[in-house]
């Protein structure tokens, strides 16, 4: 199985064995046997790092005795692989193990120091290890960074076996990377660490320099919690504890936030999470969980989201989803996103906070969104049908001769303030288009419609 890197490698790796990135020279290749002795100055993190796939935490739905990784090397095929996960999770170091139990040669690239001279030279160097009756296993770190020629550059050495392809990305494989590299290659996801995974790890530091963390159980939980699923980030935080001078007490949670900065929640405003987040808070709304809603709200102005954007998305929830069931709720969400403009940051976002409970907490309808959608397909089918004569303005002498506003009705005094006329273009069959629910406001409307839809079928309307 794979060992510990020796004195030939860039620099240091974590427990997940992300290595420094390699040098614009090239691709580097590891050995697999183990050191001896670790370096000096060795950081916690590498010293840590799993020799064998049974070591890796966090994982078991790969790595766990049905874990498709599992059955690919009972198999002896192991495919091409993207793996898609959090920084911290494994990636780089189940690539490595991977390469060691397959028997292939690991070859590392980062995509963010690599062109495609290092890709070449990493092809020619699989091929001449092929034509000697080996194999090569070629780890991309970041591979969605390759621009989508550089990209395409694999599928020949993926199809024709040169290499076996393992790629490793933090963002969503459907966006970053081309349909064509992704028919080639399996996309396994890695779970971010769990609370049992972190403490293993902590356990295993503890085990491994013989030192107990200076920490009260609630701040043992604590550690864990500010880590937010990176093991690696988890560990630097324990090596930090670790050099610390002697305690006479242990650390409270207090104490140990004093100490050590929180790792900062993944979000970003352009990628995947600034999506998922959106996503979160608008089905949040729908489903009428004001408690959930306002979670996902705080999660995406924590990540630094403007809050702008959230106003805009609130305002559209506010006529899409709520619609006519509440009418008050749109004039809400322009008030609240204009209290934000008036206010600032950080009073505004009370304002915003109020919206949320409001759209949460409503009656819901899409009742307008879904005609709006009829009527739009409706006014594509019949193209340029003029309107009835009758509802035709007559400015001209000409125009009323022919027709124009001919026979109009005007609504106001008639029985009711509704004559029941036809409004659609001749000829065409009336489509019902708006559908009111029976919540809200809507009931309201429901019972008009009904009415004035009694008074046009009298009419033959």
């Amino acid at each position: 199985m794979a060992g510990r890197r020796d004195s030939m490698d860039d620099g240091p790796a974590d427990l997940f064995g992300n290595a420094a990135p390699p040098s614009a020279r090239g691709p580097v290749a590891f050995p697999q046997a183990p050191c001896a002795q670790p370096a000096r100055n060795q950081p916690l993190a590498d010293r840590l790092r799993p020799t064998t796939l049974d070591e890796v935490v966090g994982q078991d739905h790969l790595l766990g005795p049905d874990g498709s990784l599992r059955q690919m090397l009972a198999r002896g095929s192991l495919a091409s692989l993207i793996l898609w996960g959090g920084p911290g999770v494994g990636k780089t170091t189940i690539a490595r193990l991977l390469a060691a139990a397959a028997g292939l040669r690991f070859v590392q690239l980062s995509a963010v120091f690599s062109g495609v001279a290092d890709l070449k030279r990493a092809f020619e160097e699989a091929r001449r290890t092929a034509a000697s009756g080996g194999g090569t296993l070629l780890f991309v770190d970041e591979i969605h960074r390759f621009n989508r020629a550089q990209q395409d550059g694999f599928l020949p050495v993926v199809e024709d076996g040169t290499v076996v392809l393992v790629g490793a990305t933090t963002e969503n494989p459907s966006f970053a990377l081309n349909s064509a590299l992704l028919s080639r290659c399996q996309v396994l996801v890695l779970h971010r660490l769990d609370d049992a995974a972190m403490e293993q790890l902590l356990e295993r530091a503890e085990a491994t320099t013989g030192k107990p963390l200076p920490l009260t159980p609630e701040a043992r939980a604590t550690l864990r919690a500010m880590a937010d699923g990176d093991g690696r980030y988890l560990l630097n935080m324990v090596e930090q504890l670790l050099a610390l001078p002697p305690q006479r007490e242990a650390l409270d949670s207090a104490a140990l936030s004093r100490l050590l900065a929180r790792r900062a929640a993944l979000y970003d405003k352009d990628r995947e999470e600034h999506y998922n987040l959106i996503s979160a808070l608008h089905k949040s709304l729908r489903g009428s969980d004001p408690d959930a809603a306002l979670y996902w709200f705080a999660r995406m102005l924590e990540g630094g989201e403007d809050p702008r954007y959230i106003a805009r998305r609130l305002t559209r929830f506010a006529a899409e989803d709520v619609g006519m069931a509440d009418p008050q709720a749109l004039p809400l969400a322009v008030a609240a996103w204009e209290t934000f403009e008036r206010l600032g940051s950080p009073e505004g976002e009370l304002a915003l906070a109020q919206l949320v409970v409001h759209l949460a907490t409503a009656p819901k309808s899409n009742a307008v969104y879904k005609g709006y959608n009829m009527a739009r397909r409706a006014a594509r089918a019949t193209g340029s049908l003029m309107p009835p004569a009758h509802i035709l303005n007559a400015p001209t002498a000409l125009m009323k001769d022919i027709g124009y506003g001919k026979g109009y009705e005007y609504d106001h005094d008639t029985e009711g303030g509704i004559s029941g006329q036809n409004y659609f273009p001749d000829g065409m069959r009336r489509p019902k288009l708006y559908q009111p629910t029976d919540r809200g406001y809507e009931r309201e409307v429901a019972r008009r419609l009904d009415s004035w839809n009694r008074v046009r079928e009298s009419r033959g309307s």
